[in-house]
């Protein structure tokens, strides 16, 4: 990661530069246009990270005073462990920083965070096309071999 560059919780004044992010992110995962979240999703998310009753959290990567990356992480119960698992639910950077270790730095971030909270695993979801970050992915963690499934109801 760049020597000018830092990973930090987020901040309410952060929402004018986290939200191009999270529409980013959003658009690459095919959530834009007629799929796009409907604004009150993203409101809520935004209002869930500054709630001490939420196990939702935000990071964001900071480079030359600009945003330029984000994590959203949470914690749960389970049945296999005692201690809360972290699922990190977003990651994402901007175009212009990938390459830069934004993304490692995040991850990081988030598993000192998991560890501080108890927790023994981070876990996280990716699409099977998106082989650039998996790339990250397979040097930062193990693939855990299980294949996600999903229905609205």
């Amino acid at each position: 990661m760049p020597a000018n560059s830092t990973v930090r919780a987020v901040a309410r004044h952060d929402f004018d530069q986290w939200l191009p992010l999270w529409e980013g992110y959003n658009r690459f995962y095919g959530r834009s246009g007629a799929t796009a979240l409907p604004d009150d999703i993203t409101q809520m998310t935004w209002a869930r990270f500054f709630d001490a009753a939420e196990p939702v959290h935000g990071l964001v990567a900071e480079m030359e005073g600009r945003l330029c990356g984000l994590a959203h992480y949470l914690f749960h119960r389970n049945t296999i462990t005692i201690e809360p698992s972290c699922y990190m639910q977003d990651l994402f950077t901007a175009e212009a920083a990938r390459g830069k270790g934004i993304g490692r730095a995040l991850i990081g971030e988030v598993y000192q965070r998991a560890k501080m909270a108890g927790s023994s695993r981070v876990y996280w979801h990716t699409h099977e096309t998106n082989l650039t970050a998996m790339k990250l992915y397979d040097v930062v963690a193990e693939r855990s071999g299980f294949i996600v499934y999903s229905k609205q109801v």
